[in-house]
């Protein structure tokens, strides 16, 4: 054994002495060349760089017109700079044979730079057309970037093609030279370390062949190396984790599969509760209706009667084309304002209207048919049985994250039983409602169409009236209700 390890460390030392002197004579003669390469591949870099640069100012150009936060705009912003700072190394790369080409690169560069800023300028202007026009020209200002590149690299290769071949021809004799020194060493270390690694190799190439196994995906496979050293623990440890990767592949599996299940008859759920939600208009509501334009018609002239006309005609088509997509909060308001003002025909006096509406907040989508049960509401429970009426208002204001909506009366109030009830969805009867849509509904749809529980409050007590409170989301973070409207 001591004479085994003792010609091993001679053979090392004598190896070691070999390789030091052929490294010590090659990194003399290498040494300029490589540095004069190192230089000519860093002028290939600088113009890669700016190939880089303009495809991540127009994909960060991309996701901020997709996207327009802060958060990408300073990136695109960064993509900006660093392809000026591209621009500015490419300068240095200037002489007789790519005078021309380089002037026109420069120019692209600022090009693509501007035609990103307008697209960014008609984008904050709102004008998406112009936005998308500029950005499909920056694309092509890009494709041209890429294009001129590699003009300017083939030039660069033309420019050096006679040191190229000086250091191709020394790379092949140093290569040369290499592999006679190599095949030396080679040969007398093959016949002292053959019997020495053939028990170490046969091991190996059977564990290499089962991890090709694994990494083809086939687990089940049982690992087998016929070895009494290291190597044979190895194997163990490899066979014990290809058995569990393969319990846990299966696990997962069945988990993908029974979520799958789960969801899809969630999702049924969810739509056959939408679908039951899309009631019919109350007749008793047309007949209240019809009766007040009669008594309109009677004591009154035909002017104020046709805008009434107006409003029961609007509110009715809302009632039946709304329900099954999502609205703007400015539909609703609007319908709302239709609703009362059929109202304010049969209370006269009795019922008063006001309003406190922030126009900025009436792009936020909701649910059709929201706000109009919600004050029917009201107009049911505490105008309708006072005999001096009752007010009614309505805000509409920005709270940040959200809209918030408040509808309060001056009514008697609501038990807190009641409020449980609508607030847990137990309350789902009508009572009376115009479209069939009871309080307890408005609060399950706001639900299903946001995707958040806490999307409403109701506060009163007793002989202090009702006030209604909806938080509506300017994001929505679920889609389930247009699924379940596309599925219907």
């Amino acid at each position: 054994m001591i004479g085994i390890q003792r010609k091993i460390w001679t053979l090392t030392a004598i190896v070691m002495f070999i390789m030091a002197s052929i490294w010590m004579m090659l990194t003399y003669y290498n040494q300029k060349t490589q540095d004069q390469y190192n230089e000519i591949l860093q002028r290939y870099l600088i113009m890669n760089e700016v190939t880089t640069a303009s495809r991540q100012t127009v994909n960060a150009l991309n996701i901020y017109l997709l996207t327009p936060t802060e958060g990408n705009l300073s990136s695109l912003r960064r993509g900006e700079q660093q392809l000026r700072e591209a621009q500015s190394s490419v300068g240095v790369l200037r002489n007789e044979e790519n005078d021309f080409a380089l002037t026109s690169y420069m120019n692209l560069i600022d090009s693509l730079i501007e035609t990103t800023d307008r697209s960014i300028m008609f984008k904050s202007e709102r004008e998406t057309e112009e936005s998308s026009k500029a950005f499909a020209e920056a694309t092509r200002v890009s494709r041209y970037i890429s294009e001129m590149t590699l003009q300017l690299i083939d030039i660069e290769l033309n420019t050096y093609e006679r040191f190229y071949r000086s250091i191709i021809e020394q790379a092949e004799e140093l290569k040369k030279f290499g592999i006679w020194i190599l095949l030396a060493i080679t040969f007398g270390l093959l016949l002292f370390t053959y019997w020495f690694s053939l028990s170490i190799t046969r091991p190996v190439q059977q564990l290499t062949k089962a991890a090709q196994e694994l990494a083809k995906g086939k687990f089940e496979r049982q690992i087998v190396v016929n070895s009494s050293d290291e190597i044979s623990f190895l194997a163990t440890t490899f066979e014990r984790m290809r058995v569990n990767i393969n319990n846990l592949i299966l696990e997962m599996k069945e988990k993908a599969r029974l979520k799958s299940e789960l969801q899809q008859s969630q999702l049924l759920l969810q739509e056959s509760q939408l679908r039951s939600l899309q009631s019919q208009i109350n007749p008793h509501f047309l007949f209240n209706i019809l009766d007040t334009l009669s008594k309109k018609a009677f004591l009154e002239g035909a002017e104020e009667t046709s805008d009434l006309l107006v409003s029961v005609a609007g509110l009715l088509r809302y009632n039946l084309k709304r329900l099954d997509r999502a609205v703007t909060l400015y539909d609703e308001v609007r319908v709302m304002r239709q609703y009362m003002e059929i109202q304010s025909a049969r209370f006269t006096e009795r019922l008063n209207l006001v309003t406190e509406i922030d126009e900025s907040c009436l792009a936020v989508q909701m649910p059709g048919l929201t706000l109009q049960p919600i004050v029917e509401n009201a107009v049911i429970h505490a105008i309708e049985p006072a005999e001096n009426g009752g007010t009614i208002t309505v805000t509409i204001a920005d709270a940040g994250d959200h809209v918030a909506v408040e509808i309060a009366d001056d009514g008697p109030g609501m038990h807190e039983e009641k409020i449980r009830g609508i607030l847990e969805e137990r309350d789902m009867q009508p009572e009376g409602h115009s479209t069939g849509i009871g309080f307890g509904n408005v609060v399950r749809r706001l639900r299903l169409f946001y995707g958040v529980s806490d999307v409403i409050e109701i506060h009163s007590g007793q002989g202090r009236g009702v006030r209604v409170l909806l938080k509506l989301p300017k994001t929505r973070r679920s889609d389930t209700y247009d699924k379940a409207i596309d599925r219907g």
